[in-house]
């Protein structure tokens, strides 16, 4: 494993299994070949003996036998090809996304929240998205599990968190084959229905059905052996057939609602079970993939197997379709009764685990993501979690989505209970850098490396205001929308520390009242010790700094040489100097 270069070590992984993938096509190729040849000969032997019992039976017999067995290797190598082809894909996948192509990837629009702390200011979901950018997930459970964790704002166990991604990054193997198992699963329900129908699942079979059905079917075929030795008549048989029958007929209603469910959910036992296996497998080492993976071990079993139990007792169960099975079967073993009482113990005996099990799946679903991302960026830091009066200290800090060729970076140090005022000409790197800062909270908090040389951190909530509109729906004019926002930040920073990010506050208003309430509004986020940084065009909010000693001002510069705008995008201490949007509107000759 080239840990150090990742797009080396996918370019050899995708080559090694484009070769497997030529193997497995000339074997299954051979395979096809095989069941045609004995097909046929099964067809010559028959035409060449017809008549000859003693020789066909045995043809026919050996014959079958082998075609079944070849049908069944064949089905095997074709979803051993499957997963290959996609592991090949998710190589190029990865290939692709290192050379800056994010097409393939999935936006999480759905996930797009106006109301939420952050995630809609930085542009966490939707297109060219950071969530876009890491997400790999490959059931939707996992991919709304790594949305949540983007969305939670937790500031907990970071450093357990950041042991976990590191153990993970460093299985890219084990991660590649569960995601490729992963993207195999195609499921009718959603694991949310399955729970659903499992906890609200009335029982019905009587404690009986342990042993009735045996018993039943016990002496069925003592009657039929009976009767062929003529010892008690054929109409017997005909009146236990209806007896059967009878009693089938009495939970027919219960047995083919039951058995609705259950056939939606067959396949979702039977293919989940493999993921389970590929987390019971694998020896962990931090504390939290441990704790997780003991989660689905339950005494001598292993959650796997529970489930491909049930996976099996759902696949019986089905063949009741048959109408042979459906009406001897039943008749005369009580057949459908007994796969009922075995769907019913089965839940009885697992339904408080079963929801656990599908979110620890969910949780390495997800978690791979984040692992694959600092596999990607070897030479992203993880934070240095701090517990002192500095709340942020970062060198070269960088926004992971902008290129290392076109990446500016910034350094910067703010206190504890310190906000900085940030101005700058237009374009010269206000919102981005607010993005950056705000994108490198976020991922501390989540335990990913940031996109920095050195990153120091006192783990602290993020809340922002950057991206306000108005709404329509909500007869909300923007000034409206600007000052409810700005109210949410006031009533959260009462109860508990937060870092505040604001850009352009207050632009629904005129400049004059714009700054009056912005200097009213930054003191008062000053008494309650806030920590911080506001972007503004407005300059003599600056002065502020003169009043209160928490308040530092920085800039973004621009300069213009021999009539062109130049930008270092360099964050400097002090007040911009040079704004822009005269000379703007006069090069665009807009006035």
């Amino acid at each position: 494993m080239i840990l150090n270069k990742p797009l080396s070590f996918y370019k050899e992984q995708k080559q090694l299994f484009e070769n497997e993938l030529v193997q497995l096509n000339k074997k299954l190729f051979k395979l096809s070949m095989m069941r045609l040849f004995v097909f046929l000969a099964i067809l010559f032997f028959s035409w060449f003996f017809f008549g000859n019992i003693k020789v066909i039976i045995p043809v026919l017999m050996i014959g079958i036998a082998l075609f079944f067995y070849l049908v069944t290797i064949y089905s095997d190598l074709k979803l051993l090809k499957q997963k290959t082809q996609q592991l090949i894909k998710i190589n190029q996948v990865e290939i692709n996304v290192l050379n800056g192509d994010l097409s393939d990837l999935e936006a999480g629009e759905q996930f797009k929240d106006r109301t939420h702390f952050y995630s809609y200011d930085i542009d966490l979901f939707g297109k060219g998205s950071f969530f876009q950018y890491l997400n790999r997930t490959t059931i939707n459970t996992g991919k709304q599990k790594l949305a949540a964790i983007f969305s939670q704002n937790a500031i907990n166990t970071i450093i357990e968190k950041q042991t976990a991604i590191k153990e993970l990054s460093n299985l890219a193997k084990w991660r590649q084959q569960f995601s490729a198992t992963g993207s195999l699963i195609k499921v009718d329900e959603s694991i949310e229905t399955i729970v659903k129908w499992l906890k609200n699942h009335q029982f019905f079979t009587p404690k009986s059905m342990s042993y009735l059905p045996n018993v039943f079917g016990g002496i069925s075929l003592a009657m039929f052996v009976l009767s062929y030795l003529s010892f008690i008549p054929n109409s017997l048989i005909v009146i236990w057939f209806f007896v059967g029958l009878t009693i089938t007929g009495i939970y027919i209603k219960k047995i083919n609602t039951l058995y609705l469910y259950a056939n939606k959910a067959k396949e979702t036992f039977k293919q989940y079970h493999q993921l389970l296996a590929f987390i019971e497998n694998e020896n962990f080492t931090s504390e939290i993939l441990k704790q997780k993976q003991a989660e689905i071990k339950i005494e001598n079993k292993k959650a796997s197997q529970i489930f491909l139990q049930l996976s099996k007792i759902l696949d019986a169960f089905d063949q009741r379709n048959n109408m042979i099975i459906g009406v001897f079967a039943n008749s005369f073993a009580l057949r459908d009764l007994h796969h009922c009482y075995r769907i019913e113990q089965w839940i009885d005996t697992y339904l408080e685990k079963v929801h656990n099990w599908f979110e620890v799946i969910a949780f390495f679903d997800a978690q791979n993501s984040l692992a694959n991302f600092q596999f990607n960026h070897p030479n992203f830091t993880f934070p240095t979690i701090v517990d002192h009066t500095t709340s942020l200290k970062a060198e070269n800090l960088g926004h992971p989505l902008i290129t290392q060729e076109k990446r500016i970076t910034s350094s910067i140090i703010i206190n504890n209970e310190e906000f900085f005022i940030i101005t700058g000409a237009n374009m010269a790197g206000k919102s981005t850098f607010l993005r950056t800062v705000s994108l490198a909270i976020v991922m501390s908090n989540i335990g990913l490396p940031v996109c920095a040389t050195d990153f120091e951190y006192a783990p602290i909530k993020l809340i922002t205001s950057m991206r306000t509109s108005d709404s329509l729906s909500d007869d909300e004019s923007y000034f409206f929308s600007e000052l409810k926002r700005l109210k949410y930040i006031v009533d959260k920073i009462k109860d508990q520390k937060y870092f505040i990010i604001l850009d352009e506050i207050l632009k629904g208003t005129n400049s004059t009242d714009k700054a009056k309430g912005s200097r009213k509004f930054v003191k008062r986020l000053i008494d309650f010790h806030a920590t911080g940084i506001i972007a503004t065009h407005d300059l003599s909010l600056c002065e502020i700094s003169k009043e209160l000693s928490q308040v530092q001002n920085y800039y973004f510069d621009a300069e213009i040489i021999n009539d062109e705008l130049y930008f270092d995008y360099n964050l400097k201490m002090g007040i911009c100097k040079n704004m822009n949007a005269s000379f703007l509107l006069q090069k665009m000759k807009i006035v």
